[in-house]
Parts: structure tokens; C-alpha cells; sequence
């Protein structure tokens, strides 16, 4: 069975459902996202409602957390007591429980909330740990681009990529058993992994260390 196409609509394709507060634009229902709520608010002019003030508390919200992405125009927001200037771009996450609501600061003023329950999308995948810790890796502080990686373990304890890039992280700090350790247990489940080693940069000091694998 074949995967289904990518599929794409433009912001200015969405319905447009006139609410109280602004403009209801649904994203998730086209689509038929389940992994996560998706939708889109607008306002035409400056100081027209924006996003309806709430708490995520009540009995008709999902008890979310929410992420706000202003794709067009520029927004005030309301956050607690904090007030947000949020222009085209900005990023503003708020989690349950908080009080928030938004206006329009310019006009046709988009904003895209991305919600979901705390916790509902972990585990988050194994890649982000070794994103995350490539600039330690590359400004040379191995021993952090460790403590990161290995926060991915918890997660993901029994992922072979997750240990061959420890191995590597470990080879670079000159911590052999360590390194020796965390490759082994990513050939044993990625027969590649030796494939690749044969041919890592990061295991040049390693490489005559008889225990290494070959």
C-alpha cells in the first residue's frame, strides 16, 4: 500500500468561518490531522479580535498547549500579565492554564495555534537529540554533545543510530570503553554500523584498538 501525496493549500484557500473573536480558518479538518490540532486565525483590520481569550482550562478546549506562528501581519498578544508585541514570524508558546488572547496590531493579520496535550507527542523523534547536540559536537565540548545525545536514551534505549553517534561523541572525548560499548550495540542492531565505521573520522584513534569491531 502505497503512502498518500503530499497535499498543500495555500492560507488564502482555507474557509473562512467568522467567529466572535475573528476569523476561525479550519487546517486540521482538510487535512485530517490526527497527530495534532492545527488551525488558523485572521483579522482584517488593527484592534480586531484575534484569538478568543482562554485558558485552555475550559470545558471546551482540548487542555492543550499552544503554539502561535504569526504567518502574516503582526499581532498583540495577552499572556498572563505579559504583554507580546508579535510580528510577522514571532513564535509564542503558551501551556495550559495560562490566560492568553491576541488582536490584530496590523492589518490581514494571520496567526497559525498548533496545540496538543502536554506530553501527547513524546516520544519526540531520535533525531532531535543529535541535531540538538551538533553544536557542542562541532565546537569541540564533546562531553556536552554527550549529556545531550544521552538524553535521548531514555526514549529511545534500544535505537542503533542513537548509539553509533554516542560512539562516535565518546570516541572524540577519548572515552574507548565507552565508545567500544555504544558501537557494538549499534552493529548488533544495524549491521551497517560496521560498514560505516570502517570509515568514521571519529574512530581514527580507535581503529587499531584490537577490540575495535571489524
Amino acid at each position: 500500500m502505497t503512502a498518500p501525496p503530499a497535499r498543500t493549500i495555500h492560507l488564502d484557500e482555507l474557509d473562512r468561518i467568522p467567529i466572535e473573536h475573528g476569523v476561525w480558518h479550519p487546517v486540521r479538518r482538510p487535512f485530517g490531522i490526527t497527530a495534532f490540532g492545527v488551525n488558523a486565525y485572521s483579522a482584517d483590520a488593527p484592534g480586531d479580535p484575534l484569538i478568543e481569550p482562554h485558558d485552555e482550562d475550559s470545558p471546551g478546549s482540548g487542555r492543550h498547549e499552544e503554539l502561535y506562528l504569526v504567518a502574516r501581519g503582526a499581532a498583540a498578544f495577552t499572556v498572563g500579565e505579559e504583554q507580546v508585541d508579535a510580528p510577522t514570524g514571532t513564535l509564542v508558546f503558551v501551556p495550559p492554564g495560562v490566560h492568553r488572547a491576541a488582536t490584530a496590531a496590523t492589518a490581514d493579520t494571520t496567526v497559525l495555534v498548533i496545540g496538543g496535550r502536554p506530553r501527547a507527542g513524546l516520544p519526540v523523534s531520535p533525531f532531535e537529540y543529535w541535531y540538538a547536540a551538533i553544536p557542542s559536537y562541532e565546537s569541540g565540548d564533546y562531553e556536552r554533545a554527550i549529556e545531550i545525545l544521552t538524553e535521548g536514551l531514555g526514549e529511545w534505549p534500544e535505537h542503533p543510530r542513537v548509539h553509533y553517534i554516542l560512539a562516535c561523541f565518546h570516541a572524540k572525548a577519548g572515552h574507548r570503553d565507552d565508545a567500544l560499548s555504544h558501537l557494538r550495540f549499534a552493529i548488533e542492531r544495524e549491521p551497517d554500523a560496521l560498514r560505516f565505521a570502517a570509515e568514521e573520522d571519529d574512530f581514527a584513534g580507535l581503529r587499531d584498538d584490537p577490540e575495535f569491531p571489524r
